[in-house]
């Protein structure tokens, strides 16, 4: 580098120190803000990842992780050469995809229709009743579901009027992934519409007025203004959803599943569940959750090249 090089890097360097620490004089309350986001990410999600080590050994309390000795990938080769594995990838991809396939379009419909009334109160309750059922502790919501859905209970009742059997539909292996999915539209389609209907509200209403007077009508503005406006909102979320199409939550399963459907309802997360913290196998558990948290990263990275390269959108 010459010596007019070397000057202008450091004239370039010492501007870009002085634009930082003005902008955090002019700002510093905002980065005050940030602080405790700051803190949460470095304790809780950064600093733990450190335990991910223990995948690659075998992790004995007593030694602790530097002293515990290298297995390499041992515990890896265990759980894909397990008798469960097959069984485990089918239940949490089907799970996973029956649910993207019919929640994550479920938020999208909800917000239409919500943005299609014209009555603020109604308006207002709608949201207000399909946003409660988040808000409720999982543990009733599964409560709730184990009593609509047994023998006797509303939607029990229904179905067992209609195929003749009498019995509880989560002791029926085919009932498991519908009311997996059924149950987690009705407890979170109101709040994941939220941010469609943050996306609706920032359409210009003039396209509207222009399509009316073109004869366009409701189903017409939908498909060709309301949509492919909040394309980019739609195609950035499904990206974030890839990448937990494995990391299915084990909580809800926990709560609903039984010795009579394990077949169809055990996940990889019920799985890592039960061998981490019942059998306290924490090195086989870990490269359990390690390997879903890889794919989870391979699907994002894969899904944001293609829409990337299709339709121009990423997240990064």
């Amino acid at each position: 580098m010459t010596p007019t090089n070397k000057k202008s890097a450091r004239i370039r360097k010492k501007r870009g120190d002085q634009t930082i620490r003005n902008d955090f004089k002019r700002n510093y309350e905002l980065y005050l803000l940030f602080l405790p986001v700051l803190i949460y990410y470095i304790i809780f999600c950064y600093w733990p990842m450190y335990g991910a080590v223990i995948a690659f050994k075998d992790f004995r309390p007593g030694l602790g992780i530097l002293g515990s000795p290298w297995v390499g990938f041992e515990h890896f080769a265990n759980f894909f050469t397990s008798v469960n594995f097959k069984n485990l990838l089918i239940n949490t991809l089907t799970i996973s995809i029956s649910s993207l396939m019919f929640a994550f379009p479920a938020s999208i419909i909800l917000a239409l229709l919500i943005n299609e009334l014209r009555f603020s109160r109604f308006a207002s309750t709608v949201k207000t009743v399909t946003y409660l059922p988040h808000f409720v502790s999982l543990v009733v919501i599964c409560s709730m579901i184990k009593m609509f859905v047994s023998d006797d209970g509303l939607v029990g009742s229904l179905v067992n009027s209609i195929t003749g059997e009498r019995a509880s539909m989560l002791s029926n292996p085919k009932y498991f992934v519908p009311i997996y999915v059924l149950s987690d539209i009705w407890q979170n389609v109101g709040w994941n519409s939220i941010i469609f209907l943050a996306a609706l509200s920032g359409i210009d209403q003039e396209l509207y007025e222009a399509a009316k007077i073109d004869g366009a009508g409701k189903w017409a503005q939908t498909f060709h203004i309301t949509l492919p406006s909040i394309m980019n909102t739609i195609i950035l979320l499904f990206i974030m959803k890839m990448g937990h199409v494995l990391s299915l939550g084990h909580e809800k399963i926990i709560l609903l599943y039984n010795p009579m459907i394990m077949d169809t309802a055990d996940v990889i997360s019920t799985y890592v569940y039960r061998k981490g913290l019942q059998e306290f196998n924490y090195s086989f558990s870990t490269a359990v959750g390690l390997f879903n948290s890889v794919v989870g990263f391979i699907l994002v990275i894969t899904t944001n090249a293609i829409s990337k390269k299709v339709n121009d959108i990423s997240l990064f």
